[in-house]
């Protein structure tokens, strides 16, 4: 199961009721999560993310803002669970790339961030050459988290690793889009998986500071919208262990969580 960009603690809220159900529901073996906006909107803690696999997500990538946090950086040096962007320049702390065990089964999961409307960042596709490379020589099943604003990256680079990965799914946008498929080559795709937390204010933000940055071009700092219903957006892979293929993807869509 993949679940789409955890926004601050009515996400982390969403997590703990839903996770263990939708788990027992799909009979999902492996469980990945975008945590990028785990604390206050903004980044990831240590504590953040130790709270998150409590809820029975076995897996975290990040984005743009997995450092906005800057004491993080040490979690990220010694975990295995925990990863960022792996087309960050060379010496940033932290792996982008890591494997997973799941029933005796080796998963493998590379985070990459695109570049069109994103920050400075590598070529994620020649990174992708070098990291999906490394991956399958360790195990068939490569899944990546491409954090990237633009549908069209996303499209293009899933269409460059189909049947080299299992899955490529789009994380950022936090709106989910109605794209799901399998490409030619077996491997499964969506632009974004969507938003996981707050249903009301500006995906995931406090409407009044958004509005006031579109109206005026100044605004306080966005904070996370902490009332009002909540949403779990995600997706359903279904992988042949032996080939890496996809067999299904489902998404997962559910509204109105109080």
């Amino acid at each position: 199961m993949l679940i789409g960009d955890v926004v601050g603690s009515p996400g982390r809220e969403v997590l703990k009721r839903c996770v263990a159900l939708l788990r027992e529901q799909y009979h999902i073996h492996a469980c990945i999560a975008n945590g990028e906006n785990a604390a206050g909107g903004f980044g990831l803690t240590a504590q953040t993310a130790e709270e998150i696999f409590a809820t029975g997500v076995d897996f975290i990538t990040g984005g743009n803002h997995i450092f906005d946090k800057r004491d993080f950086a040490e979690y990220l040096e010694t975990s295995n669970r925990v990863i960022r962007p792996a087309n960050y320049s060379p010496g940033v702390a932290g792996r982008g790339a890591a494997t997973f065990a799941v029933n005796g089964t080796t998963v493998g999961v590379l985070n990459l961030m695109g570049r069109t409307f994103m920050p400075p960042v590598d070529d994620p596709f020649r990174c992708a050459d070098l990291c999906v490379a490394e991956l399958r020589a360790r195990t068939p099943i490569v899944v990546v988290d491409l954090h990237a604003e633009a549908t069209s990256e996303k499209v293009a680079l899933g269409r460059y690793l189909d049947g080299r990965i299992s899955c490529l799914f789009g994380t950022h946008t936090h709106v989910q889009t109605a794209d799901e498929q399998i490409l030619p080559g077996g491997t499964a795709y969506i632009s974004d998986l969507g938003m996981t937390g707050p249903t009301d204010g500006v995906i995931g933000m406090d409407a009044g500071a958004v509005l006031e940055r579109f109206r005026t071009g100044l605004s306080e700092r966005f904070s996370v919208q902490k009332t009002g219903p909540k949403q779990l957006c995600g997706a359903v892979v279904a992988l042949d262990p032996n080939s890496g293929r996809a067999n299904e993807i489902r998404r997962i869509f559910l509204k109105g969580i109080a």
